[in-house]
């Protein structure tokens, strides 16, 4: 008798993978809860910013004559579309009696390298990049912060000097699941997002465990705020701004615009992450032998470092000693520079050691991506002048699909694994019913 099989094909980069997995051994197709996107993007924005969360309109809050500074979030969040609304803001703005030359949009890049003016215009859309002024935040820049004051964690406030000298400050974002501090978007445009160096070392010290040898802190994970001290440390972060005005934004599973929260930079961000939860959060009752993961495609799987938000939401849904298999293109595999370089370190406590001499993001990635490797095999597909550096990284390379089956297979011990496919993996998150 013929064995049914189940037909997937699955985003990488930009293009597709295409599988099939026996019916018998298919244990969840995690897709999560599909919401419609508004019909007109536009009046929908509009609507909105007009009707806001625990705050006046945005029209009301703004004066003619003041300085207005717009965080934007950078290249490895195009998904956000911003090209599509920052023209709606802007206009808005303008209406409101805010001049053009009285605007400026700054890249939140974080401790992330810098965007390039191409990306500029990409990010913002050429009709705003041509009239706004747009600008990266560059953490190291010491000169141009503002300091504020300390958390009640000790860290030590610096926001970048436009953001702190502006009359008004909007932060725009999307919300989705993150990996360390629980959902991303709301805090995290100013935290890291326009902060200096320091504030972001010290704060995102957070989400390890308090003594060296501990690795990352458990409480500092994917849906988790409350409790979570790198999330609370944020907010903290973000409230001596005191940002204006919040427009955040949440994805549907096919990565349209759907949500549109705007208002309180805290209650309305709260609004987003139910959304999140309802689109995104995925009950299962069993992990499975294999999770085969798509990023979701680019520019998610723009490189391992944001590809590895796909693998932690895959562990999630993997048997321990079982195998995640992840579909990742990483064009520029080696940015950040030095995320790979944290893997120089020869041994994870090693790495835990210089991580926590000079705290960086990309070097808390690395030691989770280690950690993750100590509960099962990550293979990935992608190209293959990338299988290298992913070795680097505890990352078993293939250059496709069947061969990554094949180890998968091999690495499990078994003819008939269960099998969890994961088509959003970036963005849906396996909820173990326990």
């Amino acid at each position: 008798m013929t064995q049914k099989t189940q037909e997937f094909e699955l985003k990488l980069g930009k293009g597709t993978v295409s599988f099939s997995i026996p019916e018998e051994q298919l244990l969840y197709n995690i897709v999560g809860r599909n919401q419609p996107p508004p019909s007109d993007l536009t009046a929908a924005y509009r609507h909105a910013l007009d009707n806001p969360i625990d705050s006046p309109p945005l029209k009301e809050i703004v004066r003619p004559g003041e300085t207005v500074a717009i965080t934007v979030s950078d290249i490895t969040r195009a998904w956000q579309h911003n090209h599509q609304t920052l023209p709606v803001l802007i206009e808005y703005l303008t209406e409101a009696g805010i001049k053009k030359q009285d605007i400026t949009i700054i890249i939140a890049v974080g401790a992330h390298r810098q965007n390039s003016e191409e990306e500029f215009a990409e990010l913002c859309g050429q009709e705003v990049y041509n009239s706004i002024k747009v600008m990266n935040h560059d953490a190291w820049d010491t000169e141009n912060m503002v300091y504020y004051g300390k958390t009640s964690r000790k860290t030590e406030v610096s926001v970048n000097r436009v953001v702190a000298n502006a009359d008004r400050v909007i932060l725009t974002g999307g919300v989705i699941y993150h990996y360390m501090v629980g959902y991303g978007g709301g805090r995290k445009s100013i935290m890291p997002g326009v902060a200096s160096l320091k504030t972001i070392q010290q704060s995102h010290m957070w989400a390890m465990e308090k003594e060296l040898g501990g690795g990352s802190n458990p409480l500092a994970a994917n849906m988790k705020t409350v409790g979570n001290p790198a999330h609370e440390d944020m907010v903290e972060v973000a409230a001596f701004v005191k940002p204006d005005f919040l427009v955040n934004v949440v994805p549907n599973l096919d990565g349209d615009i759907t949500g549109i929260f705007t208002g309180n930079w805290i209650t309305a961000w709260h609004a987003a992450t139910r959304m999140v939860d309802d689109i995104f959060g995925v009950e299962i009752e069993e992990q499975a032998d294999i999770v085969i993961a798509s990023a979701g495609g680019y520019p998610k799987d723009i490189n391992l470092y944001q590809s590895q938000k796909t693998i932690d939401n895959a562990v999630y849904a993997m048997k321990r000693g079982g195998a995640v298999i992840l579909l990742a293109d990483c064009p520029d595999i080696k940015d950040p520079t030095e995320f790979l370089d944290w893997f120089d370190n020869p041994t994870p406590f090693e790495l835990e050691k210089a991580v926590r001499k000079n705290f960086l993001i990309s070097g808390w990635v690395a030691v989770r991506q280690l950690e993750y490797g100590s509960l099962g095999t990550i293979i990935m597909v992608t190209r293959k002048d990338n299988i290298e550096m992913a070795r680097r990284a505890g990352v078993l390379g293939v250059a496709s699909i069947k061969e990554a089956l094949k180890v998968a297979y091999e690495k499990c011990g078994s003819d008939t694994p269960k099998v969890t496919v994961m088509p959003q993996g970036a963005n849906t998150f396996p909820i173990l019913k326990v």
